[in-house]
């Protein structure tokens, strides 16, 4: 059944025609529109015109990877950006998170999972929507708003990826309230079956680094061992 906005435009910037192809029929399938760009050069020069509503990129491409092409989307644009890739390293899927990317799928991969994915991408930049009318959240040493997506932590604005102001914001609007990582997966990207859950682990640690005096001794984002996480005041 297409979904609900049947207009919306996605871009996969893929080199290898198999994979675009079989993506490009189940997003067709599933009512959204497909735009085919075989490496990064003709990505950047299509999206300096037109920005499509989600962007599907490959790590590797020729002439521009993946990392160089989301580089030079986030100085313009915050466009919700899904990475594929085939390097299962951490410290290649943080990068990309790093750079901006709102998720990211490891090869190979199934094409039902992808859909799955880009819903879940839609429906949090929808929730985001209606969270700029909110007003922001604060307590003597933390300041979250919604609205300008700003971070102040003891008096200096804090710099978070997407998916770490996301999850921040979720957790400062339950201060207390203890979350699985399962739940969070659920809140934040919008989808836990094909996700690591490790990945609420990394965002974690990386916003006890920006956030905390002393990340190894949290104060504010704490671990429930056995549980999950919660938001100290």
């Amino acid at each position: 059944m297409p979904d609900e906005n049947p207009v919306t435009l996605i871009a996969i910037v893929e080199d290898e025609p198999s994979i675009s192809e079989v993506v490009s029929l189940y997003l067709n399938r599933a009512g959204y529109q497909v735009q085919l760009y075989p490496d990064g050069l003709a990505a950047q020069k299509a999206f300096s015109l037109k920005v499509p509503d989600l962007i599907i990129l490959d790590v590797m491409l020729p002439g521009m990877d993946g990392f160089a092409l989301t580089r030079s989307l986030r100085d313009h644009s915050d466009v919700p950006i899904l990475m594929l890739t085939s390097r299962r390293e951490e410290s290649d899927r943080i990068a990309g998170l790093e750079l901006g990317a709102d998720d990211y799928v490891v090869k190979p991969f199934s094409p039902q999972e992808l859909v799955s994915r880009v819903r879940a991408v839609l429906r949090r930049i929808a929730k985001d929507e209606k969270n700029k009318t909110a007003a922001p959240v604060t307590f003597p040493s933390l300041s979250v708003d919604p609205q300008t997506r700003i971070v102040v932590a003891r008096g200096q604005e804090v710099l978070l990826t997407a998916k770490e102001f996301d999850m921040l914001y979720h957790l400062v609007r339950h201060p207390r309230q203890v979350f699985s990582r399962d739940q969070l997966l659920e809140s934040i990207w919008g989808i836990s079956e094909f996700i690591d859950p490790s990945t609420v682990t990394v965002h974690i640690r990386r916003l006890r680094e920006k956030i905390e005096i002393d990340p190894a001794n949290p104060a504010h984002l704490q671990t429930v061992w056995g549980v999950g996480y919660k938001f100290e005041p």
